[in-house]
């Protein structure tokens, strides 16, 4: 909104508007705006919501023994403290002629409002398990063909439905009409392997914080044509200002992470876990850099291949390949703190950013 109100009506007249101009300023902007706010509005947020959810979240009973004394009564649906801050530096600082920045925040909203219906219905019944994984999974499809049908409508440059892969200069597949199938699966993939990752007190903010300032990295120099050229990546036009959106996305994380460390005082909920994966998958896809992204959130693709091996492996075998899903939980089980396991999952994200990063040089 300044960008647009104070450049480019006063730009001409004051010299020090032109500062507005620049994504990398406004990115520092939009990152303080989402952190300062969660920090000032965080406790009247938490207050109200524990006032309306006397219960707190429903804890998985099968689950490790200690949750269900330490996490009892810790509201939920946190994710819409985040959804809120991130909306505001996004529209505060971003350029809202944007085309992608607006399906960003649709991809946010849509998905936040998903993941709120399912906390909504786990208050309501008093159950962890929410609406069913056949109703998600359909409304999760909706939303991101609405958004990938757009996102491609406004896609006219070369590469814009090929899939890239690192380290090589110039390997890549044509998808063509199969293109949005494949934006789909890595948009709905990323969201629920992010509420996979969220079962243990500030888990899931290291891996999407890493996962962010990567993508916005990725995404500043992939909106530049110098910069394109040099690395042998994708220009994508209009893609550094999507940089706006994901500052004030760590942002709004490190904020909520004030709330959120052990012990936790909210939990996020699917309002913000599925929101916020699927926002990281739907940058990851629109800068053409999906299997970067597939690196450093490892993670959270650990995360979810252990569910499906374990899920798959008691079909046949009646036997268990962890002791618990997700893989998080088998650490616990093995002895581990939780406060380890968090620590020691963020380590492994920060070298798998610092990785993923690395890949782009060796082109």
């Amino acid at each position: 909104m300044f960008y647009n109100f104070i450049y480019k009506f006063y730009g001409s007249d004051f010299s020090f508007c032109h500062i507005f101009k620049y994504i990398t300023f406004r990115s520092i902007c939009a990152f303080f705006t989402s952190f300062i706010a969660l920090l000032l509005f965080g406790h009247k947020i938490i207050h109200i919501l524990k006032k309306n959810q006397m219960d707190g979240q429903p804890i998985r009973e099968d689950g490790p023994k200690s949750h269900l004394e330490s996490k009892k009564g810790i509201p939920t649906m946190g994710g819409t403290m985040i959804l809120a801050s991130i909306l505001l530096g996004t529209l505060l600082w971003g350029d809202l002629e944007s085309a992608k920045v607006w399906l960003c925040l649709g991809v946010l909203i849509g998905f936040g409002a998903i993941g709120a219906i399912d906390d909504t219905c786990k208050l309501r019944t008093k159950d962890y398990h929410g609406i069913s994984g056949k109703k998600k999974l359909f409304l999760q499809s909706v939303v991101a063909l609405v958004c990938w049908y757009f996102a491609v409508q406004i896609s006219n440059y070369e590469g814009a439905t090929s899939v890239f892969f690192p380290i090589f200069k110039h390997c890549s597949i044509e998808l063509g009409s199969l293109f949005i199938l494949w934006a789909m699966f890595v948009t709905i993939g990323s969201s629920n392997a992010v509420n996979l990752t969220d079962g243990l007190d500030g888990l899931a903010m290291g891996p999407t914080i890493m996962s962010s300032i990567c993508l916005a990295v990725i995404s500043y120099l992939g909106g530049n044509v110098p910069f394109a050229d040099y690395l042998y990546i994708t220009y994508v036009p209009g893609l550094a200002e999507v940089c706006v959106f994901l500052s004030a996305l760590v942002g709004a994380s490190l904020g909520f992470m004030w709330f959120n460390a052990p012990p936790a005082k909210i939990f996020m909920g699917d309002t913000g876990s599925i929101s916020i994966g699927a926002a990281l998958g739907f940058v990851a896809v629109l800068s053409k850099h999906e299997m970067i992204y597939a690196i450093v959130g490892g993670i959270f693709v650990l995360e979810t291949i252990s569910v499906i091996l374990q899920v798959g492996f008691y079909k046949m075998t009646q036997r268990r390949i962890f002791l618990m899903a997700p893989i998080h939980h088998h650490f616990e089980k093995k002895g581990w703190s939780e406060s380890m396991v968090v620590f020691r999952f963020w380590i492994i994200s920060i070298v798998l950013g610092i990785l993923a990063l690395g890949t782009l040089k060796i082109r």
